[in-house]
């Protein structure tokens, strides 16, 4: 009994450690360049603009977005950057997919969302070399440009302007924790299609002076140059655009409670591999609480309170894992996490049973043996036949 209990309470324990570790938000990794403009992001750090960076988009439903960065992981497949409006659905997302650079309109309801993508250039980060990356949209679809050069135009693709009227979050989802990490030395929002004549002196001009040469009609939005070398705030060159500031610590926007399974599933095998983990990490909890329950204290129904127990451990650490930025809460965990117990508690039963009659065919052995033994002991000896003399 004091195994079952000693060993349920360690289980526990290790339960609530692995899911909340290490309790609370980590610092914002997140630091000024010492040489140039610009700021590193690590493996925890985001910037998020104060507000909507464009509240309402023109008609004209065209825009251009220029960035200047260099990724730190030459194969990663993280959010680069993203506008997020509650009020929408949708909205623009920029990721890093191992060498190649996505565009997507992305379904914030879902952490998997397969088709809906484009991608900006093949192999487009060498390495983990600097590149100056434009995109431009409008009537005729979207054009792709790396280092002020067309690289490649996607006529039937085109992303509409008011996926990226929310608030601008870099280096991070809104709604999920997928971090990227890397140097970003610039970033630029437009309200119209550029030219690639535009775009080239956009970048001759900003990689040489740390600033772009920007014309009256281009229709500047937003335009961070990451030249303030410290502070918590980047300021928007362009006056009535909103500023970008740097948490204390590392957050999302929108942090999911309880994402419904259907928006979690993805068919690759890091999925799977959670599902595995998610099981077998509650096997253990299954097998020692049943049989603290049952071969301890004797209970009735043990099975039953023991999967009940393991799925209310799991309510409870998916919820608070909602408030974690370095943590997904969702109903799929709550699931596996629920049939690990029963597979758990399934283990210990068969176990005992299995122990139980062992030790009964054991008993029985001994009990044969004894007998035996005993019957032996109590039949007479036989006598001994006589010797030849004395029959004679």
């Amino acid at each position: 009994m004091q195994l079952y209990g000693g060993s349920s309470t360690l289980v526990f324990v290790g339960i609530v450690v692995a899911c909340l570790w290490p309790f609370q938000s980590p610092p914002n990794q997140v630091a000024w360049l010492d040489h140039g403009n610009g700021v590193r992001f690590g493996d925890y750090g985001t910037i998020v603009s104060r507000g909507a960076v464009m509240p309402e988009w023109p008609v004209s439903n065209s825009w251009t977005l220029e960035i200047w960065l260099r990724p730190e992981k030459a194969y990663e497949s993280d959010t680069i950057l993203a506008f997020y409006n509650p009020q929408r659905p949708r909205g623009f997302s920029l990721t890093q997919w191992n060498t190649d650079v996505v565009v997507q309109n992305k379904s914030w309801s879902k952490e998997y969302e397969p088709g809906g993508r484009e991608p900006w250039g093949r192999h487009t980060l060498q390495g983990t070399h600097v590149v100056f990356l434009s995109l431009a949209s409008g009537p005729e679809g979207t054009s792709a440009y790396i280092d002020g050069n067309l690289v490649s135009v996607a006529r039937e693709f085109r992303l509409p302007a008011s996926g990226l009227s929310g608030q601008l979050v870099v280096a991070n989802s809104p709604v999920d924790n997928d971090g990227w990490s890397g140097d970003l030395r610039g970033l630029a929002l437009y309200s119209r299609e550029l030219t690639e004549a535009q775009i080239f002196r956009h970048y001759a001009t900003w990689t040489r002076t740390g600033r772009p040469d920007v014309a009256p009609g281009e229709g500047a939005v937003a335009l961070y140059l990451f030249n303030e070398h410290s502070g918590d705030v980047i300021h928007n060159q362009v006056r009535s655009g909103a500023n970008l500031y740097i948490p204390g610590r590392f957050l999302e926007v929108h942090q999911a409670l309880l994402k419904r399974p259907w928006n979690e599933y993805r068919s690759d095998w890091g999925y799977w591999k959670n599902i595995l983990i998610n099981v077998a990490g509650f096997v253990p909890l299954g097998f020692f609480l049943y049989g603290y329950l049952s071969l301890g204290l004797g209970i009735r129904h043990a099975v039953l309170i023991t999967i009940l127990a393991g799925a209310l451990l799991s309510l409870t650490m998916e919820t608070l894992q909602s408030f974690l930025p370095t943590r997904d809460s969702g109903m799929t965990d709550i699931i596996t996490n629920t049939l690990g117990t029963a597979l758990g508690a399934a283990l210990c039963r068969w176990v005992s049973i299995l122990s139980e009659r062992f030790a009964d065919s054991h008993h029985a052995g001994i009990r044969l043996l004894a007998g035996l033994l005993s019957r032996h002991e109590q039949e007479p000896a036989a006598p001994e036949p006589a010797s030849v003399l004395q029959r004679e």
